[in-house]
């Protein structure tokens, strides 16, 4: 117990200063963008779209494949590709050398990595974490530290970016990158080895089909995952928009920026921490249905409080929907830990991750498209209200007949 205490603590401690390196990057790209390339908004907006476009192409095929492979050394790899990627944004934009074209080409590389190690990673911590309640509990101190990183990495990332320029918060996206490389190789669990299956021809296509079968066939992680879907393609809008929707709408500085984005991810530690006790309490199906009501609730406030008090009323509207949200993903997660043979974890992993990263790249590029024909402020507005589609996706097949039977 011990071994396992110790080894989840560095896979905690790995993940959460990378996460907390990307929360730089969630402002210090669109940033670079507008300001050290001179690129437009609508353009800006491209940056996310190729940094998860890959999950489109490469999403399945993942699944399948890492299925097969230790999932720690994808990670290993994965973690150093997104290093080198992000380190040679670092030294072409301090030598004055990086163009758009190849800023969106270092992107969409670590895109590739991204979606390999989020296939891995999904997978990874029933293989060192078997008893279910604690299972659900390391999977809510993961997402605690997703969303401390998203509270506080934007508070820091923006005093930062003032004082030292977007170079330096590329560079300490680098470092978190090296910091989870180092993480991952001190841990001393390896996983049990899977006796290696028979790459005949048309193995790939075979092992994709399966995943996907067992996941359309299966009554919670079907409609769990159509909500997610539905709901990632809005809620992307929202979030592709809101940086430069704060500052060219409400005309807000880049520390203030940083500020509103921490502010608005403070619901997120409160749905983690309490997800557990609900699970316990009303069981999982019906928290999925309350906590995606209250996620959407807070989202069509969004807009709607923005427009009458500004920046408060963003923050007001967004920590409702991060308390939903918070604890519909540790949830959700666990549901489909033990819901899937351990087996085919990589490749059910890598169906949500397709189909949730994927509407993330789709709806970048609709909120680009909608920036570009009608504005940031209609942006905001359609993909708020969109998410409120998740719900009719939701309550379906066993999730509604667990959610309201007696």
């Amino acid at each position: 117990m011990d071994d396992v205490r110790r080894d989840f603590g560095l896979l905690w401690a790995g993940q959460s200063l990378s996460l907390f390196g990307d929360q730089f990057m969630k402002l210090a790209l669109p940033l670079v963008a507008v300001t050290a390339l001179g690129v437009s908004p609508a353009q800006a907006a491209l940056l996310p779209f190729a940094l998860f476009l890959p999950f489109l192409p490469l999403g399945l095929p993942a699944g399948a494949i890492v299925d097969r492979l230790p999932r720690r050394t994808v990670m290993l790899v994965c973690d150093g590709v997104q290093a080198v990627a992000f380190g040679a944004v670092w030294v072409l934009l301090a030598a004055g050398l990086l163009t758009f074209p190849l800023l969106l080409g270092l992107v969409l590389l670590s895109g590739c990595a991204v979606v390999f190690f989020q296939v891995a990673y999904s997978s990874y911590l029933p293989t060192l974490i078997h008893d279910r309640e604690r299972l659900h509990i390391g999977n809510a101190r993961l997402s605690l530290s997703e969303s401390a990183a998203n509270a506080v990495g934007p508070m820091v990332a923006g005093p930062l970016i003032h004082a030292l320029g977007v170079v330096g918060a590329i560079a300490a996206n680098v470092v978190s990158f090296l910091a989870s490389v180092l993480s991952l190789t001190l841990i001393r669990h390896r996983e049990p080895v899977r006796q290696a299956a028979a790459r005949e021809r048309g193995w790939l296509r075979r092992d994709i089909v399966e995943g996907l079968r067992f996941v359309a066939g299966h009554p919670l992680l079907e409609p769990i995952i159509s909500c997610g879907t539905t709901y990632v393609l809005f809620l992307s809008m929202v979030e592709t928009s809101l940086v430069l929707y704060c500052r060219d709408v409400l005309g807000l500085s880049p520390q203030w920026i940083g500020v509103v984005l921490g502010a608005a991810a403070a619901g997120f530690p409160i749905g983690n921490l309490a997800s557990a006790r609900l699970v316990r309490r009303f069981g999982a199906p019906r928290t999925l249905v309350g906590a995606a009501a209250l996620s959407v609730a807070g989202l069509l406030s969004m807009p709607v409080l923005g427009a009458q008090v500004g920046a408060v009323g963003l923050v007001a509207g967004s920590i409702v929907h991060c308390v939903g949200e918070g604890a519909f993903g540790p949830t959700s997660l666990t549901v489909r830990h033990t819901a899937a043979p351990a087996e085919l974890l990589g490749r059910v992993g890598s169906v949500h991750r397709f189909l949730i990263w994927g509407a993330m790249s789709l709806g970048a590029l609709l909120a680009a498209a909608v920036t570009a024909l009608a504005g940031l402020s209609a942006a905001v507005w359609i993909g708020a209200f969109g998410t409120a589609l998740c719900l009719p996706a939701l309550v379906r097949r066993g999730v509604r007949a667990a959610a309201f039977s007696r």
